[in-house]
């Protein structure tokens, strides 16, 4: 089977994942409700007379756009499943087998297998980011209308979309990485959300040592754009490449354990 046809194979099974769907939903769907939120108080601010107060937060863009980092934690499902659904155990009525063995009867080349997979992420999660992104502004400027104060040009926009989204991809595939790594969706699950939503763990890290700043996180964090409130750290393309650079390593971790290691 050919990589085309692996690919093909990992999209027709990736559609028929409910996590997947899931991590989909909270990409897109929970920044919608973010920026219908931060839209209404926008709008309530314009209405009591402190649009000036607030001029960013009456952007249409800035108020749709506060949403993104939210995309990550949908990223990370998305990454994790794709993979940590293939050491499932099926129904006792299927068999009790896990759909790696059958995966890997069908296409024997491990690393195809593995490339399919990534290429998969990648794709489920850019169609993500691409439908959310543009959506947020859309619900943005519909709710606050005519009323708010545009701060970001259209260049600049493009430019922090096409960020965001390389953002949640990346961060997808470290999220895959780490599930090849350890054979489980449920560490790679809880630590990486909570990272990503409660507590960073990273960021935190940067008050013991600036070394923290490098971890792949922390390094592409100016891929958002805007103004960052944390001091010091990489800009935005050594922190992309850094970010990037912590991915191919991970992946190419992942591949060589994924090919030495028993199913």
């Amino acid at each position: 089977m050919t990589l085309f046809h692996a690919v093909s194979a990992e999209l027709r099974k990736a559609a028929t994942l409910p996590a997947v769907w899931a991590g989909a939903a909270v990409a897109i769907l929970g920044s919608l409700g973010i920026t219908l939120l931060n839209a209404v108080t926008a709008r309530s601010a314009i209405a009591a007379g402190r649009a000036d107060e607030l001029l960013a937060s009456t952007s249409a863009f800035e108020t749709g756009y506060a949403a993104a980092p939210l995309g990550t934690v949908g990223a990370v499902v998305i990454g994790v499943v794709l993979i940590s659904s293939e050491y499932t155990a099926n129904s006792p009525d299927a068999g009790g087998g896990r759909q790696l063995t059958t995966t890997l009867t069908v296409i024997p080349r491990r690393l195809t297998v593995l490339t399919a997979k990534a290429v998969a992420v990648v794709a489920v999660v850019a169609v993500a980011a691409l439908v959310a992104l543009p959506a947020c502004l859309v619900l943005a400027r519909a709710v606050i209308g005519d009323a708010g104060h545009e701060t970001v040009s259209a260049q600049e926009a493009l430019w922090r979309w096409l960020g965001a989204c390389l953002y949640w991809t990346l961060t997808g595939l470290l999220a895959f990485a780490i599930a090849v790594l350890t054979r489980s969706g449920v560490v790679p699950l809880i630590v990486l959300i909570v990272n990503s939503s409660l507590v960073s763990v990273s960021l935190l890290l940067t008050n013991i040592t600036p070394l923290a700043h490098w971890l792949p996180d922390m390094a592409g964090r100016r891929l958002f754009g805007g103004v960052d409130t944390i001091d010091g750290g990489l800009d935005t393309l050594p922190g992309a490449l850094v970010m990037a650079a912590w991915t191919v390593g991970l992946l190419a971790v992942a591949g060589a354990a994924f090919t030495r290691r028993d199913a």
